[in-house]
């Protein structure tokens, strides 16, 4: 069986994700190991570094700063979308 942090294409190369709140149907963890296994990277904070805010249930102050520095915000199912 394959490791989640394997790469399994590089989509999301130069791309990092920050997460937000509680998601429906993942983890932290995993959408992390998903995000890592197609290149990615995630932060824990917002910056003009970070590409997309990946916002789950009530989302509060990340969403906020987000928007400020104009940073593309995604809900899980776009995130899915994604990663099909």
């Amino acid at each position: 069986m394959k490791s989640l942090k394997e790469v399994k294409d590089i989509r999301f190369a130069g791309i990092t994700f920050v997460l937000t709140e509680t998601l429906s149907t993942l983890s932290r963890n995993e959408a992390s190991a998903i995000i890592e296994s197609f290149g990615g990277k995630t932060s824990s904070s917002v910056s003009k570094k970070a590409s997309y805010v990946l916002a789950g249930e009530e989302a509060g102050s990340k969403l906020e700063k987000a928007n400020s520095l104009g940073i593309k915000i995604i809900n899980e199912d776009e995130f899915n979308q994604m990663i099909k």
